[in-house]
């Protein structure tokens, strides 16, 4: 039987989803206006207000880089036009992938016993979602500052990644990190040297996430 990991963490799942899915609905130039139901997210968040208006593309690089949650949650009822609707999205494109041990239950990856999948699914993801080459560009981001659009004053955001790899290994290119308490320490990480291309996809990690990938990523490249 695969085990299914419950309470999926953001940025292993719906980040890269949400991602994918405003990446391939062609709205990454759109201007987002940001509502109260859009940021009534926690904990990790940009810290918009109502009335922000916000690029597309600057937020799936702020739910991508920095797991954001008001950023995700704007994805996801800017693409979706209700989180309900991008759910639905979400389940439909895991279910397109191959992905039989997924099922997505809210838009930011909060804990909860329906919102789960397995580290096989999660491998099947990120192959699908690599294959994008936008979506390859920003997963290798150690930071991204933007603006808000609408301002008199220039409202300024920066997202920094939480992945350790890109500044420990000189070969990592990606992809996302993520915690909750039920997820435990997650990792997916992906690295490149000669044409040799690795992932490796960490789920509860009771070791150190960073050393080990290292490790496994120099005896698969390095080797």
């Amino acid at each position: 039987m695969i085990k299914k990991i419950s309470a999926l963490c953001l940025t292993l799942t719906i980040s890269l989803y949400a991602s994918i899915l405003a990446i391939q609905s062609g709205k990454m130039n759109h201007a987002v206006t940001i509502t109260r139901e859009m940021t009534k997210v926690e904990p990790t968040i940009a810290g918009y207000k109502r009335g922000d208006v916000v690029l597309m593309s600057d937020l799936v690089k702020a739910a991508m880089i920095k797991s954001d949650n008001d950023a995700a949650k704007a994805i996801a009822i800017t693409v979706g036009g209700d989180e309900e609707h991008f759910i639905a999205m979400m389940n439909s494109k895991a279910r397109q992938i191959g992905m039989s041990h997924t099922h997505f239950s809210n838009p930011c990856g909060y804990d909860g016993d329906d919102h789960y999948s397995s580290p096989n699914d999660l491998l099947k993801m990120t192959e699908y979602a690599i294959k994008n080459s936008t979506f390859n560009a920003i997963s290798k981001l150690n930071s991204h500052t933007y603006y808000a659009l609408n301002k008199d004053k220039l409202k300024l955001f920066t997202a920094y990644t939480h992945n350790r790899l890109l500044n420990r290994y000189q070969y990592a290119v990606g992809v996302k990190t993520g915690f909750t308490n039920k997820a435990g320490a997650c990792l997916i990480a992906r690295a490149k040297k000669d044409g040799r291309d690795c992932l490796i996809v960490m789920m509860n990690a009771k070791v150190d996430r960073w050393k080990t990938a290292k490790t496994i990523f120099e005896q698969v490249l390095e080797s």
